[in-house]
Formats: C-alpha cells, sequence, structure tokens
C-alpha cells in the first residue's frame, strides 16, 4: 500500500474514494478497546449501582454521539481535516485557540491509552513495563507514516477479531451469578449519574475535533445521512458495549479492576486464552491512539500553517508524528500511578473547553452557511473568514466561564453543582450558550457583509 502524500490540503475529486461504510468499522475499532472499558468502570467507581450506570453510558452515548457524528458528514462536503475547517469560524489565527486544546488532548489520550497497552504487552510477552509502552507506540507510529488508506484498512481488519473475543468475553462476563445480583440494587442517586452522563458524552465529544479526517476522502456527493450514520452507529455501539463491560466489571469485580483494567479483562478468559485477549487489547489501543498521533500531527501543521507557508508532505508526518510518539510515551512511562483518578480528571476538563467549539463549528456549518464554505480562504489570513473572529472567541470564551458554576471536578465544584448534590450540567450549559453568542451575531454579520457587495 502506498504512502499517503496529502496531508492538511484540500483533497479535490479526482482522488476522492472509498464508501461511508468504511467509518463504521473506523470508529467502532477505536472504541472496542481497553481504554473505553476504564472509562465505562468509572460509572461504578463514582457511586452509580450497575442498572443506573448501565442507563447512564447508554444515554451519554446516545447524545454525545450525534455531535461527533455531525461533525464526521462535514468531511465529505469540505474535503479538510476537521481543525483546519474551524478557521471558517475562529479565523485563521483565532482558530489556534481551540487548536492548543486539542493538541493537548491528543498527547494526553495517546499517553493515557499507552499505558493501558503496556500493561497488555507486559502481560504478554513478559518483558519490562516501559519496553511494552514503546514497542506499542512504536507500532502506532508505523500505521501513521502510511496515512490515511492504511488505517482504514487495519481498522476494518481489527473490528471483526474485537467482536469475535469481546462476543466470547461478554457471554463470560455476563452469566457469571455475580452479574445477576449486581442488578438489585435499583437506587438512584441524582449528582452521581448526571456526572457520569456527563463522562460518558465527553467520550464521544472528545472526537469531534478530528472525525472528518477518516471521511474528508469520500467523494463530494456522499449523502451527510449516510456519513452520520454510519459514524454514529459504529462509535455509539463499540463505546456502549466496552463501557458496560467496564461498569459490570467494575461492580462485580472491583479490586481486580482497579488494580489492573487489562489483566482483569484477560482473567475472564481463563488461563488458556488470557494471551489471546492480551494481544487484542494491545491491537484496541493502537486502534485508538493511531487515530491520536494523525490527529495531532495534523492539529500541530495546522497551527504552523498560520503563521507560515510552509508545505507539510508525508515526511513531514513522519517526523512531526514520531516527536509526538516520543512526548506521548514519555509521558506515558513518567505518568504511572493513579490512574483511574487522573484520567476521570482529564475527561472532565476536556469536556468544558470542547463543546462550546463542538457547537460553535455545528451551528456554523448546518445553520448559519448551510456548508458552503471558500476552501482556498481558509489557508491564508487575508482572505474571507480574516485572522481572528470576534463573534467566535467571545462565545467560545464566554461560554467555558459560564460552564464553572456547573462544573464538578477533584479540582472544583461549582456551587450550581453543589447544591444539585455535585451533578454536572456544564456541557449543556456551554453548548446552548455557545451556540446561541455565535448564531445570532453571526447570521447579523453575514446578512450585512451580503448588503454592502457592490452590484
Amino acid at each position: 500500500m502506498n504512502v499517503e502524500q496529502r496531508t492538511i490540503g484540500f483533497v479535490p475529486e479526482s482522488d476522492r474514494r472509498g464508501k461511508p461504510s468504511s467509518l463504521f468499522a473506523i470508529w467502532f475499532s477505536a472504541n472496542m478497546q481497553v481504554t473505553t472499558v476504564v472509562t465505562g468502570g468509572l460509572a461504578i467507581i463514582l457511586g452509580l449501582n450497575l442498572l443506573w450506570a448501565i442507563i447512564a453510558i447508554v444515554l451519554g452515548n446516545l447524545i454525545g454521539g450525534i455531535f461527533m457524528a455531525l461533525h464526521s458528514a462535514e468531511g465529505p462536503r469540505l474535503g479538510i481535516p476537521q481543525m483546519i475547517q474551524s478557521r471558517a469560524q475562529f479565523g485563521v489565527i483565532g482558530a489556534i485557540l481551540p487548536l492548543i486544546l486539542v493538541i493537548l488532548m491528543y498527547i494526553g489520550f495517546f499517553a493515557s491509552s499507552a499505558i493501558l497497552g503496556g500493561e497488555a504487552l507486559t502481560s504478554l510477552l513478559h518483558i519490562p513495563f516501559a519496553a511494552s509502552i514503546i514497542i506499542a507506540n512504536f507500532a502506532t507510529f508505523l500505521l501513521v507514516v502510511y496515512g490515511y488508506d492504511m488505517i482504514h484498512r487495519y481498522e476494518r481488519v481489527v473490528s471483526y477479531l474485537f467482536t469475535i473475543v469481546f462476543f466470547f468475553l461478554t457471554i463470560k462476563l455476563c452469566t457469571a451469578p455475580s452479574f445477576s445480583a449486581s442488578l438489585h440494587n435499583h437506587s438512584f442517586d441524582f449528582g452521581p449519574f448526571f456526572l457520569v452522563l456527563s463522562i460518558v458524552a465527553t467520550w464521544q465529544i472528545t472526537y469531534a475535533p478530528y472525525v472528518a479526517d477518516y471521511s474528508r476522502y469520500l467523494p463530494k456527493d456522499t449523502s451527510i445521512s449516510s456519513t452520520f450514520w454510519y459514524t454514529y452507529l459504529g462509535s455509539v455501539i463499540g463505546s456502549m458495549w466496552m463501557m458496560i463491560l467496564g461498569a459490570v466489571g467494575a461492580q462485580t469485580a472491583s479490586q481486580a479492576f482497579n488494580a489492573s483494567a487489562s489483566n482483569y479483562i484477560a482473567s475472564i478468559a481463563g488461563p488458556h486464552l488470557s494471551w489471546i485477549v492480551d494481544l487484542i487489547i494491545l491491537l484496541g489501543i493502537i486502534a485508538v491512539n493511531v487515530l491520536n498521533l494523525y490527529g495531532g500531527f495534523m492539529s500541530i501543521t495546522t497551527t504552523v500553517s498560520a503563521f507560515s507557508k510552509i508545505g507539510f508532505t508525508s515526511a513531514s508526518r513522519t517526523s512531526i508524528s514520531g516527536i509526538i510518539a516520543i512526548l506521548g510515551t514519555a509521558i506515558a512511562i513518567w505518568g504511572q500511578g493513579d490512574f483511574l483518578n487522573n484520567y476521570s480528571n482529564f475527561l472532565l476538563l476536556l469536556l468544558y473547553f470542547l463543546v462550546p467549539w463542538t457547537a460553535i463549528n455545528l451551528v456554523d456549518f448546518y445553520f448559519v452557511r448551510h456548508g458552503h464554505y471558500d476552501i482556498d480562504a481558509i489557508f491564508h489570513w487575508q482572505g474571507t473568514y480574516g485572522a481572528v473572529n470576534w463573534i467566535a472567541i467571545i462565545a467560545y470564551v464566554v461560554a467555558i466561564a459560564l460552564e464553572f458554576p456547573f462544573m464538578n471536578t477533584a479540582l472544583y465544584v461549582g456551587p450550581i453543582s453543589k447544591y444539585l448534590g455535585d451533578a454536572d450540567f456544564a456541557w449543556l450549559v456551554g453548548l446552548i450558550i455557545s451556540a446561541v453568542l455565535y448564531y445570532f451575531p453571526m447570521k447579523m454579520k453575514i446578512h450585512s457583509q451580503q448588503n454592502h457587495l457592490p452590484m
């Protein structure tokens, strides 16, 4: 297979290829891994019983998946990566504000996932933990070197393996006597329920900054509905399955699950088959980390290109991705310890900053410009979208500020969250406020510009 030659540039119709059905495997595989299982386990750790944990997981994924799949549908229409399209809302220079946060997200997810992949490889080969992380991350790096087509092929192949192995594990876990016994507690706790729902919705929303990167090569006439549904179903089904598996594991075997989620999942298969599960866990970590690494390259080049006319090539992808991989590997090796607690805090922190960006981007595409953009102008700040769009910047910053009273994190709990029993509604506030503050002023601005066009 040939190495992908394109980077952040527009994909012309002559180079478009593939079918929207390929998106199901991409997002199904990205979620069929142990990091998703750990996220589901947080529902129990944060105080929910199994019944309400499952309900929160299902609702959170169903809601959050809407936003990430709507972003995916932008890819075929525009033919450019997700974050460079964000320049149409924030301006070529202004888009760097969310880009910096997204880059931190990629590195954080890459490092945290690598820890879990390292656990699986150490269990499989009985080699030092640091060496396992390095090997797993190097395999991820090689996939990124080849790029778009290789990533799609890998995700498609491993999706079949994941389905077979995790179906077997699910049957074993759910037929155990401890599973049915754990469903007897039906008590509802308002605060933890909405906190968990927020975390789960975040899981889907954090894909939003790069979901269109994997649909941008599809033909331009690919329907929005087909792109949406293949993305939505792949991501929601995969994540719900793994998160529920994690919640069940945390409920029925909390001590073993908290000690090492990877080792616990492998143990379900029994001593003779655990090595297969370790291998599947490793392949799953690579499946999601290749997206983090590829997206990290896209975001860094988008940031640099705002100030420079440097041409980025496949060699640039190799070198920049290599630097990100080295940094993420170092953080993973250094950042061992109270992983579950730190990971929970990380997810919640991302939620507050990504939701306003998501709302602004989607409102602009679907309600303000209706998918019509000047692609050439996106690549230089002297064009239609300018250097900075203060309407987007102000809406973004104000929405984040207004989220604080509703936040519930280990570092800060807002007064309204405390009043509501530690429930977390910050993401809903950020979503609504940013959408309103962007939509009306932006519509007025565009209307004014159209009225002043020369006849």
